[in-house]
């Protein structure tokens, strides 16, 4: 084993054991990182199997498949990031709501626009 295949390999470690610290509550992230730790360990251990894999598919290197890959998968984070973000800024937009108008409902001292038209 070369020094950069220990060091990725050491680093994928660090990494499944910080995954598995977060996501031990959602089954489907933690198997999706599972997953993608393990085909990266095999990747580091056997780099050639790029070569081939890439080469089946009409590219012309086993990095250049990767890097491909992490462009996809770089897409598909932000996407979801994105989707999260915008479902918490819903959420928040409606507690907001909610909330001011349960406060104007129960502000005391105030009139409404019935008792003062009434007048």
């Amino acid at each position: 084993m070369t020094a950069i295949q220990l060091i990725l390999f050491f680093g994928l470690l660090l990494i499944s054991v910080y995954a598995y610290r977060k996501f031990r509550n959602s089954i489907v992230d933690a198997l999706l990182m599972s997953l993608f730790i393990l085909a990266g360990i095999v990747l580091v251990i056997f780099p050639e199997v790029t070569n081939r894999i890439a080469h089946a598919l009409g590219v012309g290197r086993g990095v250049d498949l990767i890097f491909y890959f992490c462009i996809l998968f770089f897409i598909f984070i932000i996407l979801k990031l994105y989707a999260r973000i915008r479902r918490l800024e819903q959420l928040m937009t409606k507690m907001i709501r909610n909330n001011s108008i349960a406060g104007a409902v129960k502000m005391p001292g105030k009139r409404s626009e019935k008792e003062d038209s009434s007048l």
